[in-house]
């Protein structure tokens, strides 16, 4: 059993709509894993499983922990979800807040919150903004405060959610940089196939709720064929390892 264990994943919205269907899955620690898939694959919808924001009936383990009401708070603990729109993530007056309130939410004290909140930002270079209303930051700002908001709480799972987006190339190579460097296990859910390449070793591709395909990240986003049946583009810039 890896650090995070899906067996038998079924997920159906209130419209009748299923977006997860029999999915199993297991991530080691430590493994950079990136799942993949067009719109409407399931990719979000997983992701939110993962601290218990959504529940569906399966079985899902963090760290040993089965998710349910009693271990919800040690789940969330564990697991880091930056969302794909930081506007759901961020709420509070400042950018202190914001990342403060984590720690707060997990009882940290005052010296360590504030510790924290500085490190966090500190390591998104986002500290310059710790007094800004976090609504007047641009998109980008926004998303690298959110970062920050979840590393304040110390998870050891990150899962991230289309992170590079609205980021421009300066802070993209920053985000890979960032992803390559830390020791966490991470999930990242994402259309950018070339972060995924240059961040991950793992790819899981997903289309209509189900796992198309999972292995290699080299060997599958080299599939040109794999990926236009999925509704993806052609990776052109990857060589296999197998060749």
């Amino acid at each position: 059993m890896g650090i995070v264990s899906i067996n038998n994943l079924n997920f159906m919205y209130h419209d009748g709509h299923v977006a997860l269907d029999n999915i199993s899955l297991d991530v080691e620690r430590g493994q950079r894993l990136a799942i993949i898939g067009p719109n409407g694959a399931g990719k979000s919808t997983l992701l939110l499983h993962l601290n218990g924001i959504l529940q569906g009936d399966g079985k899902i383990d963090i760290d040993g922990l089965k998710i349910s009401k009693k271990t919800i708070g040690e789940v969330r603990k564990k697991v880091g979800l930056v969302f794909q729109d930081p506007n759901d993530q961020l709420f509070c007056p400042t950018v202190r807040d914001d990342v403060g309130y984590g720690p707060l939410y997990f009882d940290m004290s005052k010296d360590e919150r504030e510790s924290l909140t500085k490190q966090s930002l500190e390591s998104v270079e986002m500290l310059d903004c710790i007094d800004r209303p976090s609504h007047h930051l641009s998109m980008g700002e926004k998303r690298r405060v959110s970062l920050a908001a979840v590393l304040a709480c110390k998870p050891e799972i990150l899962a991230m959610d289309e992170p590079a987006a609205s980021l421009d190339p300066k802070r993209k190579k920053w985000l890979v940089d960032f992803i390559k460097k830390n020791d966490r296990t991470i999930i990242i859910a994402t259309h950018d196939l070339r972060l995924a390449y240059n961040t991950c070793d793992r790819c899981v591709l997903m289309n209509k709720g189900k796992i198309v395909a999972d292995g290699n990240i080299s060997d599958i986003l080299s599939d040109s064929q794999l990926l236009l049946s999925n509704d993806l583009e052609p990776a052109d810039f990857v060589i296999s390892n197998t060749k």
